[in-house]
């Protein structure tokens, strides 16, 4: 279904057009808080209230009106700031093992996402930097994507990619070289 008639029916509150967008989405959605949050629970809440969030604008004629993926995220990333807000504490992501050698591999980075090693480097990351990292690098997402998703350039989202890499090189030693 295209997305112009999947927002036509999801304004029309028709169940199996909102089915749809939740079987697309809820997985990435998921994905993306978890790594920003790195707690499962939270991250199942966050997600959920994303789509409950999602209901109530389209209830309230405020749906998307260019992307529906980046809308998602938007309300995902507002989410979790005011997560982090309420706790008082500052975005971090929960990682796992290993480091990437540089821009390569999307694999490789999720495989090394969760190392302690990489947590601590991502810490030294700016919140942007941070989103753009999980985004591109677990999400799969491509620059048109994250600008959208970020309201930002594509030359921005490069350059803040980029900046958080060099960073992350400078903090977190390289397995593949070690």
């Amino acid at each position: 279904m295209t997305e112009s008639l999947l927002r036509e029916r999801a304004v029309a509150l028709d169940p199996a057009a909102l089915a749809e967008i939740y079987d697309r989405y809820s997985g990435k959605i998921y994905s993306y808080i978890y790594h920003r949050v790195g707690d499962g629970g939270m991250a199942e809440d966050l997600a959920s209230d994303v789509f409950v969030r999602m209901l109530e604008a389209i209830r309230s004629d405020r749906a998307w009106s260019t992307s529906l993926q980046g809308w998602l995220y938007r309300i995902a990333h507002n989410l979790v700031v005011d997560q982090f807000r309420r706790s008082g504490g500052r975005e971090s992501v929960e990682l796992d093992e290993g480091w990437m050698a540089a821009e390569s591999s999307i694999h490789s980075f999720e495989n090394l996402f969760a190392s302690n090693q990489l947590q601590q480097g991502m810490r030294v990351l700016t919140d942007e930097q941070q989103q753009v990292v999980v985004l591109k690098f677990v999400e799969g997402l491509s620059n048109t994507e994250v600008a959208e998703i970020l309201d930002k350039t594509e030359g921005a989202i490069k350059a803040l990619q980029h900046r958080a890499l060099s960073a992350l090189r400078r903090v977190v030693p390289n397995p593949v070289e070690a």
